[in-house]
């Protein structure tokens, strides 16, 4: 009998990833909060594009209030809402989800802890999806910049159990997974997080404060510092904790981590100077908050300032990034590029 899989919040990543595997066959249900959102895959199908092509399935989805009358249970509980909702999502979905189910975070940050703190970890998974832009600009249609990560041997899903072991549970999610895109598990879920993690926070806020899309941010030299700085930072931090972090954008971590010596710093600016991608992409965050939403910071660039304090590794660029971006979330800055010059002087630079 087939999987009963349930997409909880299904914003970016979640309607891509839906939306895939029920063009392969599998039984989706998307529940949400965006009404529109829903009411448009309801009478349209949820359409998705990417360099491969663009297609479009029907699909079953529902508001949060129809859920209220669900009466057949869930096998996984796929959790793809912001860090921020993450806590009351989760109490949401569970009650529909089978004894023997379990819930799988396709999110950016440090959610599992939260996740397996309210179903339990042996019934809680992770999963990184690591360099995959995706968009959700208009309701009911789900963009992916890029090329898939495995025409260039880059595997962009990665699922593991919190206790690090590698299950058939984490290989059936994989295998699921490998319908869009290069997946594996991993027996290294804490050290991927926070690869990810790394990687967000280099990118997501500056591009959030400034309004820079991918290209933007690798042609400007002040950019390229500020993101070195905050990838330095969160290289240190997650090292200091004892994680085996994996490769933060294709660079060792301990390269990142050693970028105050000028030649490993010459050789990032160098490399950051040719990632700009083939569209000058917004972050994530970038789109949230040109959509007049709330930004993930706190659980972003604040996660790496907390842990920071914890293992006693200075964070100065991560602080001055998490300030600016309260302002921009509470509007007393504006989004623009000015906003470099803003982090510059709060780092003394």
């Amino acid at each position: 009998m087939a999987d009963k899989i349930v997409i909880m919040g299904p914003g970016a990543v979640g309607s891509y990833v839906g939306a895939y595997l029920v063009k392969e066959g599998e039984d989706v249900t998307f529940i949400d909060m965006w009404p529109e959102h829903v009411e448009t895959m309801k009478a349209k199908g949820l359409h998705a594009s990417d360099t491969l092509g663009e297609f479009t399935v029907p699909v079953k989805a529902m508001h949060l209030t129809e859920a209220l009358n669900i009466h057949e249970m869930f096998d996984i509980a796929f959790i793809t809402v912001k860090s921020y909702d993450t806590e009351w999502a989760t109490h949401f979905i569970k009650r529909y989800v089978k004894p023997e189910g379990f819930f799988v975070s396709i999110q950016n940050c440090w959610n599992d802890p939260v996740i397996g703190g309210i179903v339990g970890a042996d019934r809680a998974l992770g999963c990184i999806a690591s360099h995959i832009e995706v968009a959700l600009w208009e309701p009911g249609r789900v963009l992916r910049g890029g090329e898939p990560g495995r025409d260039h041997g880059h595997t962009v899903f990665r699922v593991g159990e919190h206790d690090g072991r590698i299950t058939e549970r984490s290989k059936a999610i994989a295998a699921k997974l490998d319908c869009i895109d290069a997946a594996y598990a991993t027996d290294n879920l804490w050290g991927e997080r926070w690869s990810k993690l790394c990687q967000n926070s280099m990118g997501n806020a500056i591009s959030s404060m400034t309004g820079l899309g991918s290209q933007d941010l690798a042609q400007d030299p002040r950019c390229r510092m500020i993101r070195i700085h905050l990838a330095k930072e969160g290289a240190k931090v997650g090292l200091a904790m004892g994680l085996n972090v994996v490769d933060v954008s294709a660079k060792p971590a301990a390269v990142w981590a050693e970028a105050d010596r000028g030649d490993v710093f010459e050789e990032l600016d160098d490399f950051l100077s040719s990632r700009g991608g083939n569209v000058n992409w917004l972050a994530s965050m970038a789109q949230d908050v040109k959509k007049g939403r709330h930004s993930e910071i706190d659980f972003m660039n604040g996660l790496v300032c907390e842990k920071g304090r914890e293992v006693d590794v200075a964070t100065p660029f991560n602080d001055a990034i998490v300030d600016a971006m309260h302002g921009i979330d509470d509007g007393s800055i504006k989004q623009g590029p000015d906003n470099v010059d803003r982090i510059l002087k709060a780092v003394g630079r």
